[in-house]
């Protein structure tokens, strides 16, 4: 698939300390954290929908519909930017799945990232951790 790419990297809690919780539920939470040099690769280009393939080692413990965070980022971005999904999007899954390494998180972070590019959007950094955050407390990190 012609298109972009965005790295999605394995995230380590060197301290993790759950500061309260927020009114939908998602903890409050005070961290920190490194990041590795293994990585989740997503890729994107322009579609007539929105679309994600799932590949890599960890691809087929992942189910693309309803809930995977990649597509709910999508979502949220074109939501806030008053468009629609437009994307064929790749992930390449290679981190494991539900292994603390914060691999979900850091693919949400790596879709919002990279279709803010793909649609020429420029909502810069801030406005993308705030979308984040609304997908869960790892997500703006």
């Amino acid at each position: 698939m012609a298109g972009m790419t965005e790295p999605a990297p394995a995230k380590v809690n060197l301290f993790l300390h759950v500061t309260g919780r927020r009114a939908d539920g998602y903890h409050l939470l005070d961290s920190l954290v490194v990041f590795g040099p293994a990585a989740d690769v997503l890729h994107a280009a322009p579609a007539d929908g929105l679309s994600l393939a799932l590949e890599g080692p960890f691809g087929a413990r992942l189910e693309a519909e309803p809930d995977n965070l990649v597509l709910r980022a999508a979502r949220a971005l074109a939501a806030a930017a008053g468009i629609e999904p437009r994307a064929a999007l790749r992930l390449e899954k290679r981190l494991p799945v539900a292994s603390g390494i914060g691999g979900g998180s850091a693919d949400a972070a790596a879709a919002l990232r990279l279709l803010d590019r793909l649609w020429e959007l420029g909502l810069g950094a801030a406005r993308l951790r705030e979308i984040g955050a609304g997908l869960g407390a790892d997500v703006p990190v």
